[in-house]
Order: structure tokens, then sequence, then C-alpha cells
């Protein structure tokens, strides 16, 4: 599965204003459909506490944060799945993403256009996931005709088969491929597929200033409607995020957030999801040159994390010295851990936890 977000939404929902403020880049931004036709691609800081607190304990002579990539795709319309509106290259753009954040206009504006017409969240998730249901639907089928085709010579129905009939049902009944339960062997067979339907979504409402923290009868349409999926959400507002962003002191914007009732970022809080719905964890590397935070895919072994450091860590690797950093703010310093047992020395099988704080010794 790629590592990155792709940003979708009907036009004129605020992907790309969420995408340059993700990205603090300038990125084609206009009142009218298909102003971005290629994706944006960028690469984002993953805002993280425990950096700051271990710069503290641990002071050093620079800090570097983790990443994460965020892609911003071009807004889909009806009939996508068809070719409307370039939309064959924005599937294929969406089918190359590893998550998929789902923006979902939730503020009124007449001075906006929608493309219905209307403000209808719902309408909207449906219009979106129906084109990537179709455009799933005629992937499956190709497949299963294909398979058919070959379990003829040897007279035998495949799982392969079996999965890609209740995949195309599925589908045919307009749910995503997601919302089933699939054993090892079935996502093996869909996860060669690329299969939009198949990927997680994280809902994003856009709201106005004056629903950032409660959000409005637009953004409960979504929450309803990721409930049902199991999926998350996060309630936004794209164009106050983008005003606090142009203050020029960090003391400023905290004084307007304090002054509109934001308690915590909600864009600190989307990206920190998208890091973990993509199943990536952090693990910190820290001494006098470099206090660091780097990403991992959760299940990664010990020499597998010392690889991306380094290869050669991995492939001299011989112990992992490690403790957790939850340890380290509570104890206050590596010497206390050390008094109190608390630094342990681990092998080749030791999968790495997120938040472990690690030292790797390696053959060169």
């Amino acid at each position: 599965m790629s590592l990155n977000c792709g940003i979708v939404g009907l036009p004129n929902v605020g992907k790309s204003t969420l995408f340059s403020l993700l990205t603090s880049s300038e990125v084609d931004v206009a009142n009218y459909p298909f102003c971005t036709i290629e994706p944006n691609v960028g690469v984002v800081s993953v805002p993280d506490e425990r950096l700051e607190k271990l710069s503290s304990l641990i002071p050093t002579k620079r800090v570097v944060p983790a990443v994460t990539e965020f892609v911003d795709i071009a807004g889909l319309v009806k009939g996508a799945s068809k070719g409307e509106g370039l939309g064959n290259q924005f599937l294929s753009s969406i089918r190359n993403v590893g998550i998929i954040a789902h923006v979902v206009r939730c503020f009124d504006d007449k001075d906006i256009v929608h493309t219905s017409g209307k403000i209808d969240p719902e309408d909207d998730i449906k219009t979106i996931n129906l084109e990537l249901i179709l455009s799933d639907l005629d992937i499956v089928q190709k497949r299963l005709d294909k398979e058919v085709k070959q379990s003829r010579l040897i007279k035998e129905k495949s799982t392969s088969i079996n999965t890609l009939e209740k995949a195309k049902q599925m589908l045919e009944n307009e749910q995503p491929i997601r919302s089933a339960t699939w054993s090892e062997e079935e996502l093996k067979v869909l996860s060669s597929l690329c299969l939009i339907t198949l990927k997680k979504v994280i809902y994003v409402c856009n709201v106005d200033e004056n629903s950032i923290e409660g959000g409005n009868k637009y953004s409960d349409i979504v929450k309803q409607i990721a409930q049902k999926e199991n999926a998350d959400v996060v309630v936004l507002s794209a164009k106050i995020e983008s005003e606090i962003s142009l203050l020029p002191t960090d003391e400023e914007k905290q004084e307007m957030r304090q002054a509109l009732g934001i308690t915590t970022s909600s864009l600190s809080e989307f990206i920190k999801k998208a890091y973990h719905t993509l199943g990536l964890r952090t693990f910190f590397t820290a001494g006098s040159d470099e206090d660091r935070a780097w990403t991992f895919k959760d299940g990664m072994s010990a020499p597998e994390c010392a690889g991306i450091i380094h290869t050669d860590f991995q492939k001299g690797f011989i112990k992992a010295e490690v403790y957790s950093f939850d340890d380290l703010e509570q104890h206050k310093s590596e010497a206390e851990l050390k008094k109190r047992g608390l630094i342990r020395l681990e092998g080749k099988e030791y999968l790495m936890k997120d938040g472990d704080v690690v030292f790797f010794k390696f053959n060169t």
C-alpha cells in the first residue's frame, strides 16, 4: 500500500485550500471546477508534542520531525467513472494513494458556487462514492471475466473467482469493498487490483467559522455517515485556518485561536489521523547532535527500523537499546532510566512500538 493520503471531493469544497495549509505551498486555487488537473504532492511535518518534550529533556543542536505525504487530487464530478470531467485521470490518481481524505462542504456561501447548486453533504458523499464504486466494478468485472475464462481450462472455481464474485455483488449493491470482512487470502486478491473502495477513508467537514468547535447540521450528517462506515471524521474551517496561517507570529496565531474559541488545531488533528490511519508510527533517536522522529510501518522489527536510518544499520544489526518516551517524560533523564532498569536491550525479533526511543548497535 502507498504510504500517502489523497485529498478528494467535489469541485469547490476546499481541497486545494486545505492542501496549501498542510504543505505551506502555493497551489492553483480558483472558484471554478477543474482548476486542479495534475495532482499536487506535498510532504508534511507530523505534529508531535513528544518530540518537543524530548528535545527539552535531551538538549540538541537540531530537531527533525516525522513527515507524511499528501496528494491534492482534482474534484470529481458525476460521470467521472465514464470519463466525465477528466474523470479517468482523477480516478487513476486516487487509485495510487494509500488512504482517502474526503473533503465535504459543510458551509453556506452564495459567493462560492456548488456544482449541484445546493449544499447537501449526503448527496455529495453519494456522488463521490458512486463514481468510485463504478470505477472499481469495471476493474473487478474485467478481472472476473479473465479468471472465469482461465478456470474453464482447469475446470475448477478458484478462491480468486469466489472473492471477485463477492466483491462484484457488493459493488453492484453500491457498497464499498472496505465495508466487508475479508480473509488474508481474499485481501491478496483484492489488493492486487488497487481498488479505491478498499482504501480507508477520513471525512473532512469543511465548516464556517461559527461551527469550528461544535460543528453544524451539515457536519452532523457527515458524522452519521462516517459512523455507519466506521470511518474517522475531522471538523475544520479551511478559511479560518488559512487566515490564521497568515499571521506573522505563533503568539498572534494562538491569540486568534483563543478569540475564536479554538482549543486545539484541527489541522494538526487531521495530519495525525491521516498518519495513524496509514498504519504509520514513530520512533525517536536522541543525542547532542540531533533529536529526530522517524516514521515506520506498524509491525516492523528493530532491524527493519534500523534500515530506515541507514541500510548498513540493518545489515550489521546487533542489538537495539530501547526505552519508552513515556518513561523518559516521567523520570526526566536517561541516567535515571538506567538506574531504574528501564533501558532494555532488544534483539532482531523485537517489534518496534510507537514512542520508542532507540540507539541501534551494529557492525560496520
